[in-house]
């Protein structure tokens, strides 16, 4: 109990002390508005977002388009198959009703479309949930944007695209996603298997979950190593408290105007 209260006083002095990091729009202002839409995007530039943040497929007929999930049911109410489907046949769909009906116009976003939007100075996590098959696309409308490769940061869970967007595109950062998993009593991916990959594929950083698993000592070994430090999705003050304490570099989260204005106070 008493080393207890001795880490919970070490981390709020810590936190009296951090700056905040920069709070990410995930799938943009999606807590107001439709996740992965403009009308979020502009509605998290609204409110003065850091950064935003989405996901994107490629469909078939080789459009880069911005949705979570490989298939339209969630949003739309209709199954279509990202790489199934064409961009045609996906604009046809409704993907803002189901947040609330003054969103019906919503459509799903080419990832120009999403560019775009960006103003001077401001970032864009872009989290590729396809494979390999997307890069030659996407190098391409990269190379063709207005947007500064300072601005974009690359995300994505498979690390043999994260290896990609290295080996192509090396002066945008690219972070390695990952969550946690329990086994044999040990999390993984352990801090040594982290290491060891980022290393592997070139990656500027690791972008994961907020999680228990994570502590001073793994934090350390990522920034001794290089590394930068990120974590997803949090809309919990004490949460991000606890995070920006342990020095974390962003913070991912559905209300980030609200969870900056709390982090003020």
């Amino acid at each position: 109990m008493k080393t207890l209260f001795i880490m919970v006083i070490f981390m709020s002095i810590s936190y009296i002390f951090a700056q905040i990091p920069p709070i990410i729009a995930h799938r943009g202002a999606s807590y107001d508005a439709p996740e992965n839409t403009l009308g979020s995007f502009n509605l998290a530039w609204h409110q003065n977002a850091e950064a935003i943040e989405g996901d994107f497929h490629l469909t078939k007929d080789k459009e880069i388009v911005c949705i979570h999930d490989y298939d339209t049911l969630r949003v739309a109410k209709e199954k279509w198959v990202i790489a199934e489907s064409t961009y045609q046949e996906l604009q046809k769909l409704d993907v803002g009703s189901w947040k609330a009906p003054q969103w019906a116009k919503e459509r799903i976003p080419t990832l120009k479309e999403v560019l775009a939007t960006i103003p001077v100075g401001k970032k864009f996590f872009l989290e590729i949930k396809c494979g390999v098959e997307i890069m030659p696309y996407l190098v391409k409308q990269i190379r063709e944007t207005h947007v500064a490769h300072e601005q974009i940061v690359f995300i994505s869970f498979s690390s043999e695209v994260i290896a990609e967007c290295k080996k192509h595109l090396p002066s945008i950062k690219a972070y390695w996603l990952t969550s946690y998993k329990k086994e044999n009593d040990a999390w993984r991916p352990s801090i040594q298997e982290i290491l060891a990959l980022l290393k592997a594929i070139k990656a500027d950083g690791l972008d994961c979950r907020a999680h228990e698993c994570i502590d001073t000592s793994f934090v350390n070994s990522l920034k001794k190593e290089g590394f930068e430090f990120h974590i997803w999705t949090v809309d919990d003050v004490a949460v991000a408290k606890h995070f920006i304490a342990l020095g974390v570099q962003s913070i991912t989260s559905n209300r980030p105007q609200w969870l900056k204005s709390e982090l003020e106070k």
